[in-house]
Parts: structure tokens; C-alpha cells; sequence
């Protein structure tokens, strides 16, 4: 062992009459303990919410949408355009989609919905990441052959408890497109019949969005053979930004393209801000805890003086001095920090396994708090931790180093 080491940790070793620096010293171990802890336990609450919210707006909605640059225009040739994007490499699938705000009643209550299209008979179509299906199934907005029912509809679980329905019912669907009449223009009203209830865990898909197949968006819309754009899913998520260059380049300048990233930019934007908010606060704990390390190395330097002064006279230099208590202060550091990285991620483990905190899904729309541990988060606060444990050591050790031997034995 080497002998700044060996003498560090019997300097942390108070004895008797040091009882006060030995106290402040499992004071600072606690304090980066805590400090550690908290901030692991908050990046796994931040990770979880994040991965979530993702999870579930990546569901039922696309990676890429690509879009006319002029919107009102759709897109009428969008057969050629899938077959476009199908060879752009990370593609998985491309679907064409129509959407619009419609008004939907059944009996004498009404509400307003974004209804959607979606090419669902088509191969490539992914039912698998669409939302959980409650009740029905969304392959049964396909209509079979011979069944008089045309118009099917997948609904969301707020809106149909609102609309009093259930799988099997039929609902009414009001649009913009209609006919002129005597009385002015008359609305086209069609029915559609219920085959599915989904749940998105996002209150504004459950509460405000319809599912039905593209044939019956565009009956409804009197939009002829357009659509409104392109779905793309990808095979990596986080390559949506080069793919999207690639795929505007194979169709040229008359489509744009939108990712996810963007869609949702100020979601995430903002939960990143929340995530720093936290970090700088819980961060404080650990700062705190500095400031017991320098305390402590403080009055372990005015209390070994003689000490200190003896090692210098049998030949220890100024800096074998100061390894001695940046050694204190950094044991200290990594003891804490191991303690802490173990707590916290022995709390995120059992509260995320047996969803110990548990939330009200009609006001945050989950039903208990994700914790999501990263390795990768608890090396980085522990690494932090330790860094500003051995910066807390430098003032101390400096002033440890500076001492004069023949000062401090003057008077022993």
C-alpha cells in the first residue's frame, strides 16, 4: 500500500478525542450517499417518463410522414411514392394515410374527433405497434367481401365511454363534405359501425381520435383517390433524420418530410428541461456534501499539525503531503458514491417491479411511475461525485502541504 494511502485511511480511523471530525466525516459520506442516491433515483423518473410518453406517441402514429409542400393539394399518385420510398434503405414499411376533423354522434350525443384512414388491408401495414386493443380487433376495419357493413370505426376509450358505445354499435359521422340544398349546405352523415376499442395511455388519442380503413376516409371526405401523406416506419428510430434527407432526395422537391423528433419537439424539449431542472437541484445535495469534505479535511489539517510537521522533518515533501488528504477526500467520494449508486438503484428496481407509487390514470393518463435505471446514469453521478469530492480536496491540501515543520514544533 502506498503510504499517502496507508496513512489517509488511519487518519480517517478518529480516534477517541477526534470524535467530532469522525462524526463530520460520516456526516459528508452520508451527505454524497444522499446526494447520489436522489439524483439516480430522479434520472430514473425522467428516463421512465421519457421512454413512456415515447413508447406510447410512437404507437399508432408514425416514424416519417411525408407530405405535399402543398397541403391542401394532397397527394393523388401515392402508389408510385411508396413504391419510392420502399428503396430507401431503413425503411420498413411505407403506408398512405388520410385524416380529418369530423363530428360524431350517437344518439342524442355528440363530439368532435380527428378520424383517420389508414391503409390497413395493406401487407405492410404494422398492426402489431398500433395501440392495445381493449375490445374488437383493428383488422376488422377491413371490410369482408359480401358484408354489407362498409364503414367500420376503431374507437378511443374516452370517447367511446363518453358516446355511451361499445363494439358492435354503429355511430354516426358527420363531415365537411355534403351538397347544397334549399336550406344551405347539408353535411354528408354516414354510419359507421364500432369494431374496436383502443387504449393509447395518451388522453388526447383516447379522448379525441377515430380509426377507420382509407377506402372509408376517403367515402367520408369526398376526397376521390388522395390522401394526406405517407406513414413511414423505420428500423431505428434515432435514424429518422438521415433517412428523411434520403427519402426527400429520392422524391424531390415537391415533398417534405416530418419526424417524430420534430413532431413532438416541445414534448421532449420540455421534459429534457424538467431533467435538467432536477439534476441542477438534486445536484445541490452533492455540492453540500463538498463543502462537509472541505470542512472536515480543514479541521484534520489543524488538528495534525504535529503530525504533518514530523512526516516533513523525516523527509515527506509538500507533495506527499497533499496526496495524504486529497486521498481523504476522494475515499470519501467513492464510498459515498458506491453507497448511493446502490441505493438508488436498489429503490428504482423495487418501486419500478411492484409499481409502488401509484398514479390516477384519468389524471396522468398511467397507471403507476416508470423507473428506468441506466447504467450508464448511475457510472455518471458516481464519476460526478467523486470528481467534486477531489476538487473539494484541493484548498485543504494545499494549506496541509504550505505548513512550516519548524512552527509546528516549536511549541511541543
Amino acid at each position: 500500500m502506498m503510504f499517502e494511502l496507508f496513512v489517509a485511511l488511519r487518519y480517517l480511523k478518529a480516534k477517541r478525542k477526534q470524535a467530532a471530525i469522525s462524526i463530520i466525516t460520516i456526516i459528508s459520506i452520508l451527505g454524497v450517499t444522499a446526494g447520489v442516491m436522489a439524483l439516480i433515483v430522479a434520472l430514473a423518473i425522467s428516463t421512465g417518463f421519457r421512454e413512456d410518453l415515447q413508447a406510447k406517441l410512437l404507437r399508432g402514429t408514425s416514424h416519417i410522414n411525408v407530405l405535399p409542400v402543398e397541403v391542401k393539394q394532397g397527394i393523388a399518385d401515392y402508389p408510385s411514392l411508396v413504391a419510392k420510398i420502399k428503396t430507401v434503405k431503413g425503411i420498413r414499411s411505407a403506408t398512405p394515410a388520410l385524416y380529418q376533423a369530423v363530428l360524431i354522434s350517437s344518439g342524442v350525443r355528440q363530439e368532435g374527433v380527428m378520424l383517420k384512414g389508414m391503409a390497413i388491408e395493406n401487407p405492410d401495414f404494422p398492426t402489431d405497434k398500433f395501440f392495445d386493443v381493449q375490445l374488437g380487433s383493428i383488422r376488422d376495419l377491413v371490410t369482408p367481401a359480401g358484408d354489407p357493413v362498409r364503414d367500420r370505426i376503431a374507437l378511443g376509450v374516452d370517447i367511446a365511454k363518453r358516446l355511451g358505445t361499445f363494439v358492435g354499435d354503429f355511430v354516426h359521422i358527420l363531415s365537411d363534405e355534403g351538397a347544397l340544398s334549399p336550406i344551405g349546405h347539408v353535411p354528408l352523415r354516414k354510419s359507421f359501425k364500432v369494431v374496436a376499442i383502443f387504449s393509447s395511455g395518451l388522453a388526447d388519442f383516447d379522448s379525441a381520435w377515430g380509426f377507420t380503413s382509407l377506402s372509408s376516409a376517403q367515402r367520408v371526405f369526398g376526397t376521390g383517390g388522395l390522401v394526406s401523406l405517407i406513414e413511414c416506419h423505420v428500423d431505428d428510430i434515432y435514424q429518422v433524420k438521415p433517412i428523411s434527407q434520403e427519402i426527400r432526395r429520392v422524391l424531390g422537391n415537391q415533398y417534405v418530410t416530418q419526424d417524430w423528433q420534430e413532431q413532438y419537439r416541445s414534448i421532449f424539449h420540455a421534459l429534457q428541461l424538467e431533467k435538467l431542472v432536477m439534476i441542477i437541484t438534486i445536484g445541490l445535495i452533492v455540492f453540500v456534501a463538498a463543502l462537509n469534505i472541505i470542512i472536515v479535511l480543514i479541521m484534520m489539517v489543524m488538528e495534525k499539525n504535529r503530525d504533518i510537521a514530523v512526516l516533513m522533518s523525516m523527509g515527506a515533501t509538500q507533495k506527499n503531503i497533499r496526496k495524504i488528504f486529497i486521498y481523504q477526500g476522494i475515499i470519501i467520494g467513492i464510498v459515498g458514491a458506491i453507497l448511493g449508486s446502490l441505493l438508488g438503484v436498489t429503490i428504482c428496481l423495487v418501486c419500478d417491479n411492484y409499481q409502488l407509487i401509484r398514479l390516477e390514470t384519468d389524471v396522468y393518463s398511467i397507471s403507476h411511475v416508470p423507473f428506468k435505471t441506466s447504467i450508464w446514469d448511475a457510472l455518471l453521478v458516481a464519476v460526478a461525485a467523486v470528481a467534486i469530492s477531489f476538487l473539494a480536496t484541493l484548498y485543504p491540501s494545499k494549506n496541509a502541504a504550505q505548513l512550516d515543520p519548524v512552527i509546528a514544533l516549536r511549541y511541543e
